[in-house]
Parts: C-alpha cells; sequence; structure tokens
C-alpha cells in the first residue's frame, strides 16, 4: 500500500465517520475482496490487506487519534517509541482476519446481536390439565382443587443447581451464550450448542447433591382453579406462575387448563341457549294440558302444552338457557315437542280409538295429512 493512500478512503467513509460505520463499510468491503471468494485474484488480495490495515488503526481511537494526527508516520515500524514517535509505537498484525472471523461476526449479528450472554434464570415449563365439567357447574360456575405433577424450586442450592448454592461460573468456550459457531465448507457458518456447557451459558463443577444440578426438584402440586360461571366447552383458562418452577431464579411457568363440559342427559347446548325433546302424550298433545320438566338452575319449569300441538312444535322459554359470562343475562330454553303414539293398547282402548276414528272422516281427521297427498301425488307412477 503506497504512503499516499489514505485509510478513510480505503474504507469508504468520511473522516468523522461513527465507529459504527466504519465497521459496516469494511465488513462490506471485507466480504467483497476476501480471498476465500476471489481465488486466484491477487489485486482482491492485496485490496483485502488494505482494507483490514486501514480498519485495524481506525476502529480503535487511540489509534484513529494518533493517525488522525501524524498520518501513518505514528505507526513506523521499529520506533519502539524513540525516533520522535510521541506514541511509542503500536504493534499491528495487519492482514491476519480471516473470512469466517468476518463472517461469524456477521453472522452472529444476524442471528441476535452477537455472542450476548444467556440468561442465567430459566423460566420453568408450561403445563397443560384437561379437565371435564358437568353442564350444571358451566352454569353455575364452579371452584376445583387439582393435583398435577410438577417441580418447584430446590432449597438447597436455591435453584442454582451447584453445591455451594451460588451462581455457576460462565462458560469460557462460548462466553455465556451457549452457543458456538462453527465454520462448514468455506465460508458457511453454522451455529450450534456448545458442547461445554451444554448451552446453558454456565459451567456447574459440583452438582448440587438434591437435585444433580437441575435446580428444581420434582413434587406434585395442589392448585385451585376457580371456573367462571358460563364457560362454554373447549375453551383454555391461563392460570400464570402455576406451571413448572423456573431455576436459577427463573419465573415460574404457566398452567393451562382446557375444559370439556360433558353432554347432558336432558339439554344440549348452543351458546347461551339450551335445548331440550320432550315426550307428551297424544292425548295431552290433542286435548292440551301442562307438564314439568327440571331447569338446569335445579327448579321446576312448568310447560302449558295447547291443544292441538303438533310433533316437533317448539315452545320458547326466555331467560332459562345458561348464563353468560361476566353478564348478569340468560339464554334462552327452546322445548321441541315429541309426540307420543301410544302402544300395548288394551281392548277398550282401541274400541275407543275406533269409535273416535269413525266419527271424525278424513276431512276433519287428517287435515295435515291430505295436504301432504296433494304434494306428492304426482311422484306416484301410474
Amino acid at each position: 500500500m503506497s504512503e499516499e493512500t489514505d485509510y478513510y478512503e480505503l474504507l469508504e467513509v468520511a473522516k468523522d465517520a461513527s465507529g459504527d460505520e466504519i465497521k459496516k463499510s469494511f465488513r462490506r468491503l471485507a466480504m467483497k475482496y476476501h480471498p476465500d471468494r476471489n481465488p486466484g485474484d491477487k489485486e482482491a488480495e492485496q485490496k483485502f490487506k488494505e482494507i483490514n490495515e486501514a480498519y485495524e488503526v481506525l476502529k480503535d481511537e487511540q489509534k484513529r487519534a494518533a493517525y488522525d494526527r501524524y498520518g501513518k508516520q505514528a505507526f513506523a515500524g521499529g520506533m519502539g517509541g524513540q525516533g520522535g514517535n510521541p506514541f511509542g509505537g503500536f504493534e499491528f498484525n495487519f492482514g491476519s482476519g480471516g473470512f469466517s472471523d468476518i463472517f461469524a461476526d456477521v453472522f452472529s449479528e444476524f442471528m441476535g446481536g452477537g455472542r450476548r450472554q444467556r440468561t442465567y434464570a430459566q423460566r420453568g415449563a408450561d403445563v397443560r390439565y384437561n379437565m371435564e365439567i358437568s353442564l350444571e357447574e358451566a352454569y353455575n360456575g364452579v371452584e376445583k382443587e387439582i393435583t398435577i405433577p410438577s417441580t418447584q424450586t430446590c432449597e438447597t442450592c436455591h435453584g442454582h443447581g451447584t453445591k455451594d448454592g451460588k451462581e455457576a461460573p460462565i462458560c469460557p468456550n462460548c462466553q455465556g451464550s451457549g452457543k458456538v459457531h462453527m465454520q462448514r465448507g468455506g465460508f458457511f457458518i453454522v451455529e450450534q450448542e456448545c458442547p461445554q456447557c451444554h448451552g446453558s451459558g454456565r459451567i456447574i463443577k459440583e452438582a448440587c447433591p438434591e437435585c444433580k444440578g437441575a435446580g428444581v426438584i420434582n413434587k406434585e402440586k395442589t392448585v385451585k382453579i376457580k371456573i367462571p360461571a358460563g364457560i362454554e366447552d373447549d375453551t383454555r383458562m391461563r392460570i400464570s406462575g402455576a406451571g413448572e418452577a423456573g431455576s436459577r431464579g427463573g419465573e415460574n411457568g404457566d398452567l393451562y387448563v382446557f375444559i370439556t363440559v360433558k353432554p347432558h342427559k336432558l339439554y344440549q347446548r348452543e351458546g347461551a341457549n339450551l335445548y331440550a325433546n320432550v315426550p307428551v302424550s297424544m292425548c295431552c298433545a290433542a286435548l292440551g294440558g301442562k307438564i314439568e320438566i327440571p331447569s338446569i338452575d335445579g327448579e321446576k319449569i312448568e310447560l302449558a302444552i295447547s291443544a292441538g300441538t303438533q310433533n316437533d312444535d317448539v315452545i320458547k322459554v326466555k331467560n332459562q338457557g345458561m348464563t353468560m359470562m361476566r353478564s348478569s343475562r340468560r339464554g334462552d330454553l327452546f322445548v321441541k315437542i315429541r309426540v307420543e303414539t301410544p302402544v300395548n293398547l288394551s281392548s277398550r282402548q282401541k274400541e275407543l280409538l275406533n269409535e273416535f276414528r269413525s266419527i271424525s272422516k278424513d276431512e276433519t281427521c287428517q287435515p295435515e295429512s291430505k295436504s301432504f297427498i296433494d304434494k306428492i301425488k304426482d311422484l306416484f307412477v301410474a
């Protein structure tokens, strides 16, 4: 490199450029001119050496200040602090930067900003619990107490996993990041778990005898779960901090409770509304009457059956459905009538029904059936 070549020009930055701007420009140029990417190109190799030399000076504030004041004379070799060099000379290793070092630096920033130390405290794992409740419990709300397999912080080592109960020292291999970078096939870099600390970022020399270095011990946990009134099937509830214990001072995980509402003997649910199929006798449907059914809240509901009620007629009962979450309102109840045809008739019953049929005649006995026949008569093949 000629004496007149300016370091700032080599790195294509202004003389008042910040350290980050210099670093960014150097990486760009190093990636462009490195010999690994330009095999056999002597000019690119020389260019790489020059920008590497320039960066070695400008990246250091003290060296940069000396260069700005005295130029390259501040770094004249062999002075050792003599011959008028006020800085006593600097020792450099120009051109020693390997492409893998440069790319690894860029790669680590792309993956999260350099070799940052791994967080020592580790959050506990989340836990899932499947719970079945009845429709009545979903209506009223209920508090359940459950026991789950879990972990708790080891009291012997205070969660650090060490014999003396103190924080383990930082891993010297990965500087606490828990990961190392390995070069594969030229300039390709692979990030992998540190083999020395196994990704923890710390080295436990003597493990806690109680938890064997884990920082937590297995222990069942009892948790009270408050199910709100009106909860629906397939609802997921999150109980913060009720999961497994964190290690080395980390926070606990969460408990996720997945609610399943069991099928009911009488009611089917759709949102806040309830639906029921209720059988009534043929006489009740024809003449009218009253029936009672149990409500979801345990009380009785009296239903008035109108004379002439047909099969599949629906009676709507307001405010007799499910409770709504975070509301004082309730849904409605829809009762579908199922008219039952009598079976196993006695002789007297058959006699009375035959008498009824004989005096009713088709025009008054079966208006709906005649209408049905009129609708389908064209479907019969002659």
